[in-house]
């Protein structure tokens, strides 16, 4: 059936400014390079960095080091969802996008140019840290907007549809992250990666860049923001609106995409120190069983998106969090030591988040009126960041070495329920 969950102040009556195929370009391309230069810092951070910029320690706590400049930049998130978000319920959604892009862009390519804790010693780490805090500046930006370019210039019952190119850049992004490491060790030496072959893929973010910044400027003003100013319904602080009228919604929708959150960083970073470091599997078969993940992750996104449409957003959100909360149960077996498992783990986990993430963009989002969409989303979207992903690996990891894989499993379920309580507590008619 036609999904009657409708965004509110999202009808698009106005003619179509922006053909539709360049629309879920513009949405698909832009998640696809942040969360690239997201996922080269995830992978780094496990293969890399340990050993360049946090020597001197026992491998598990340089691990855990490293996971701790990982988590910088979803705190930066926040941040970013409040600055942007302003400029994007003010000035408009395209400006706003370019900006976040290139901040995030820019803070990919110095990472790439850092000198190591060899060369600069105690510096090295605090400017990696600066950069990852840059990084995730940008990204608490680009999500919302990009979320909102698809979904205000979406028809009528296709929301869902359309909200769920921006979420496809999250599995592209991490099998072109995965696929270029896994090209370099192909070619270069374990030693060489770490000399100098690591740099790599920061500095060819500056590619993707240009070609995002080409697409994203060719677009004009959504219908719905262009409507907004027309009407002059635009709100003087978006950030003291949402905090003064619609706690409620904001609060709902960060516990809403928690399980999503878990579930994707126990699954992708977490995952491959998992197999590296305690599975000790070789890098390369640790990388493989990560592009695996994301080609599940990608083909479950667009099922996703057709099936919320016919079912309702609610429904699917709900039954998939049950679904995650079972699967916790089944991870301790799967991650036992044998790569039959390791594969089960990551094909059942990833499309499971499939069909979570697929659908989160729209439904964070439906609860926010025009006026307040872009930072509303990305606040609730970004808070999400803070409580389900910025400690996932480091609280997995250690979970996992004090007291076992089955806790990682409880952690999961944990996450699993809040989600559900919140998605029933948010209703139908805002999801």
């Amino acid at each position: 059936m036609t999904d009657m969950t409708s965004t509110p102040a999202t009808a698009t009556e106005a003619a179509p400014l922006n053909k539709p195929s360049r629309v879920l370009l513009a949405s698909l391309i832009g998640t696809t390079i942040e969360f690239f230069d997201f996922y080269i810092y995830a992978t780094a951070a496990v293969l890399v960095f340990p050993a360049l910029f946090f020597p001197g320690e026992d491998p598990t706590t340089a691990l855990l080091a490293s996971f701790a400049t990982f988590s910088i930049a979803f705190f930066a998130r926040p941040l970013g969802a409040v600055v942007f978000g302003h400029f994007g319920d003010k000035v408009g959604r395209k400006a706003t996008l370019v900006a976040a892009l290139l901040t995030m862009g820019i803070s990919t390519v110095i990472i790439g140019l850092l000198p190591t804790y060899a060369q600069i010693g105690v510096a090295a780490p605090a400017l990696l840290a600066l950069c990852r805090f840059g990084q995730g500046f940008g990204l608490g930006g680009e999500w919302g907007g990009a979320v909102l370019i698809a979904t205000e210039n979406a028809p009528e019952g296709k929301k869902s549809w359309y909200g769920m190119f921006p979420q496809l850049g999250a599995p592209v992004g991490l099998f072109l992250s995965s696929g270029l490491f896994s090209i370099l060790l192909a070619f270069m030496s374990r030693d060489d990666l770490l000399a100098w072959g690591w740099r790599i893929p920061f500095l060819f973010s500056m590619l993707l860049i240009a070609i995002g910044l080409w697409v994203r400027l060719s677009l004009a003003e959504t219908p719905a923001f262009q409507k907004a100013i027309d009407k002059e319904e635009r709100v003087a602080v978006p950030f003291v609106e949402i905090f003064r009228n619609h706690k409620r919604s904001l609060f709902l929708g960060t516990f809403v995409a928690l399980s999503t959150f878990v579930l994707f960083y126990i699954g992708s970073a977490y995952l491959l120190s998992y197999n590296v470091k305690v599975l000790e599997m070789s890098l390369p078969e640790a990388l493989r069983v990560q592009l695996w993940g994301a080609v599940v992750f990608g083909v479950f996104i667009p099922v996703a998106g057709k099936l919320a449409d016919r079912i309702s957003r609610f429904t699917l959100l709900l039954w998939v969090t049950v679904a995650i909360g079972a699967f916790s149960f089944a991870l301790a077996p799967l991650l036992s030591g044998s790569l039959a498992g390791v594969y089960g783990f990551v094909t059942i986990g990833m499309a499971l988040m499939g069909f979570s993430y697929g659908i989160i963009g729209a439904v964070l989002a439906a609860p926010f009126p025009t006026s307040v969409r872009y930072t509303g989303s990305s606040l609730a979207f970004n808070f999400a960041g803070i409580v389900g992903a910025s400690l996932a690996p480091y609280i997995a990891t250690w979970l996992q070495s004090s007291y076992g894989m089955e806790y990682v499993g409880y952690y999961m379920l944990l996450a699993a329920a809040i989600t559900l309580l919140c998605v029933l507590a948010m209703g139908r008619d805002k999801v």
